[in-house]
């Protein structure tokens, strides 16, 4: 692990070596498509996603980009209803689905309450709805917002890390005790919930990348989720491209992907997948990217361990 105690990580230094947002309509999310996952019940099945568009999160994680599609305050009440509307006018049909805001679904100032009953009016056809949010907003507004929903709730919670030095420097604001305590009480009403792995987080060699990220899913799953997404990290918004010139971040390799996806798998406590966006910023071999993809991907659907893409790469070790 490299030396990073003297690096003043902060909400202020974070910021402050951010770019420009992109330029984001309050009236539409600013993104939305289909995907197949491996839902519970084991069928590969369509999942619509909406990518609302909404104020920024009050954590600056170290590692987020989120930021970048965000307004600079609070959208209006009825705004989030009329972006859901507008994609679902939009998408093809699907049995679930999931409702990013770049932030928490529960935060107040981001999705007011008074917004719940049209938004589950709206996904009422679904037949599971996936929110995300911080494990410390976590509360009875969930179960609020659970009893209104027709679909079945499901809520997506950031982990990370349990080394416990890193997760402090990723400036989560929480400890793994609050993860396992938000999942208790959501397991406890009936929530399933899941939770977002980081592969090779700042500071951290490539053996210790995939350590931790396997430690990460063990405590997840022994906390009470259902589900595990392993996302490796990637620089671009800013304060990891500082982190990366100093020489205290590199992005994960692809091959260091697989094995904690096989990993994950293996235990057979629940679904794990790998976040499979744009991996060939993972890889340095042309050769076998698309394969390495096509694998990852059909890990993912099928949660079983499909034959290794035999490559020159593969003898080349990461440090």
């Amino acid at each position: 692990m490299n030396e990073h105690t003297n690096l003043p990580i902060t909400d202020r230094w974070i910021v402050s070596h951010r770019g420009n947002k992109n330029t984001v309509d309050p009236d539409k999310p600013y993104a939305w498509l289909v995907e197949k996952e491996r839902t519970v019940s084991g069928e590969i099945e369509d999942v619509a996603i909406i990518f609302l568009t909404n104020r920024e999160c009050p954590f600056h994680c170290l590692m987020c980009d989120l930021w970048k599609n965000t307004t600079g305050k609070s959208v209006p009440a009825g705004a989030i209803p009329d972006q859901i509307e507008w994609a679902l006018n939009r998408l093809p049909p699907a049995k679930h689905l999931k409702l990013y805001n770049s932030g928490s679904f529960f935060d107040g100032k981001a999705i007011p309450y008074e917004d719940y009953q049209r938004i589950s009016d709206l996904v009422s056809n679904f037949e599971s709805v996936i929110v995300e949010s911080h494990p410390t907003m976590i509360n009875n507004k969930c179960l609020i917002f659970r009893d209104m929903l027709k679909p079945d709730l499901q809520i997506a919670l950031g982990l990370e890390t349990v080394q416990p030095e890193i997760l402090k420097k990723l400036n989560k604001r929480m400890t793994p005790e609050d993860f396992s305590k938000s999942v208790s009480f959501l397991t406890t009403n009936g929530i399933l919930s899941r939770a977002f792995i980081l592969l090779r987080p700042p500071f951290l060699t490539e053996p210790e990348g995939i350590y931790w990220a396997e430690k990460s899913i063990d405590f997840a799953f022994s906390s009470g989720v259902e589900c595990c997404t392993v996302i490796p990290v990637r620089a671009g918004n800013g304060a990891m491209d500082i982190l990366f010139e100093k020489g205290l971040f590199y992005p994960p390799d692809i091959k260091s992907l697989e094995t904690v996806l096989e990993y994950g798998i293996k235990l057979n406590a629940g679904r794990v997948f790998a976040d499979v966006w744009d991996l060939a910023m993972f890889s340095s071999c042309d050769k076998c990217i698309e394969k390495r993809t096509n694998r990852l991907t059909l890990l993912n659907l099928s949660q079983s361990i499909a034959p290794i893409i035999e490559c020159e790469c593969n003898n080349v070790n990461v440090i």
